[in-house]
C-alpha cells in the first residue's frame, strides 16, 4: 500500500502537484505519470465531481484503490468541499487528505468550522487543508481585496491547527489561458508568516516560469485541473475528427488517457528542472 497523506509526500519532496480526476481514466493517467516520473502525486476529487457521480463512494473508492495499488506515493484528497458533512464522510471513507473551503463564510464562521473539522481529521491521521481569502472562479482572477492577509493567516493557522493553507495570491480557477500574474511578494510574506505548506489553486492559468517562481517563493502544493481536462478532451475530439469509431468508448478513452499521462509527465519534469 502506498496511500500517503499530502504531508507525508511533502516531507520527502520540496513540492507536490495535485491534479483533479473526474473520470476513472483520468485517475489512471495521473497515477501512471507519477510512476513514470518516480514522484509523489495528489489525486484530487472535488465536491463538484462528487455531485456529478451522485455520491462520494464511486470515484472515492476507485481513487483509493488506484493509490493503494500504485508503486508511487499517492495521496487521495477531497478538494474544495464546502459541506462539512462531506469532509467527515471522506475522512471516514479513508481519504488521506481533505480540504474544507469556508472562503464564502465570514472569517469567524470559517475559523470555527475549520477548527472543528481539522480536529476530526487529526484524530484519524488525515492531512487537512483550508482556504483563507478567496480564489476566483470562472469570472476571472479575484480582486486584490480578497487576497490572503498575512496577519489573518497567522491567527487562522494557529487557531485552527490546519496542516496546509490555500492562499489567494492572483490565480483563478477554470482559466484556459496561462495569463495569471501571481503576487510573489505576498507568497513570500505568507510563507514566512505561517508554519504550514502553502497551496496554490488555479494553477492551470499560471505559466511554468511563473509557477517556478511561486515554488521558490514558498508554494508547496500546486493544484491543476482545467489544463489536463482540456488535454484529455482534445484527444477524444481528435479521435472523432479522424473518423474514429463510436461503438466502443475504449477506442477514444485509451488515447485520451495516454495523452493526459504524458502531459503530466512533461508538467512534472518542467517544474522540477
Amino acid at each position: 500500500m502506498t496511500l500517503k497523506t499530502t504531508g507525508a509526500i511533502l516531507s520527502q519532496q520540496s513540492f507536490v502537484v495535485a491534479a483533479n480526476a473526474i473520470l476513472l481514466e483520468q485517475g489512471e493517467a495521473l497515477v501512471q505519470a507519477a510512476e513514470q516520473s518516480n514522484t509523489g502525486l495528489v489525486l484530487q476529487l472535488s465536491e463538484n465531481t462528487v455531485g456529478y457521480h451522485g455520491s462520494l463512494e464511486p470515484m472515492g473508492l476507485a481513487l483509493l484503490a488506484l493509490a493503494r495499488q500504485s508503486s508511487a506515493d499517492i495521496s487521495v484528497h477531497l478538494d474544495h468541499a464546502t459541506r462539512p458533512e462531506l469532509v467527515l464522510e471522506a475522512i471516514d471513507l479513508g481519504f488521506s487528505s481533505v480540504m474544507f473551503d469556508g472562503s464564502k463564510l465570514s472569517y469567524q464562521e470559517n475559523l470555527a468550522t475549520t477548527r472543528d473539522l481539522a480536529l476530526a481529521a487529526a484524530a484519524k491521521g488525515v492531512w487537512f487543508e483550508a482556504e483563507l481569502g478567496e480564489v476566483g472562479g470562472k469570472d476571472g482572477v479575484h480582486a486584490p481585496g480578497v487576497r490572503t492577509k498575512p496577519s489573518e493567516a497567522i491567527e487562522f493557522v494557529a487557531a485552527t491547527g490546519i496542516d496546509g493553507l490555500a492562499v489567494a495570491v492572483g490565480s483563478s480557477h477554470a482559466m484556459t489561458e496561462k495569463s495569471a500574474s501571481l503576487d510573489l511578494q505576498l507568497i513570500s510574506q505568507l510563507a514566512s508568516a505561517v508554519p504550514v505548506p502553502l497551496v496554490l489553486h488555479g494553477s492551470s492559468g499560471v505559466a511554468i516560469p511563473e509557477l517556478k517562481k511561486a515554488l521558490a517563493a514558498g508554494i508547496a502544493k500546486v493544484n491543476v485541473a482545467t489544463e489536463f481536462n482540456l488535454i484529455f478532451n482534445r484527444a477524444v475530439a481528435e479521435h472523432f475528427a479522424n473518423g474514429g469509431s463510436l461503438s466502443d468508448p475504449r477506442k477514444y478513452l485509451v488515447p485520451a488517457r495516454k495523452a493526459m499521462a504524458q502531459a503530466m509527465v512533461d508538467y512534472l519534469s518542467a517544474l522540477s528542472n
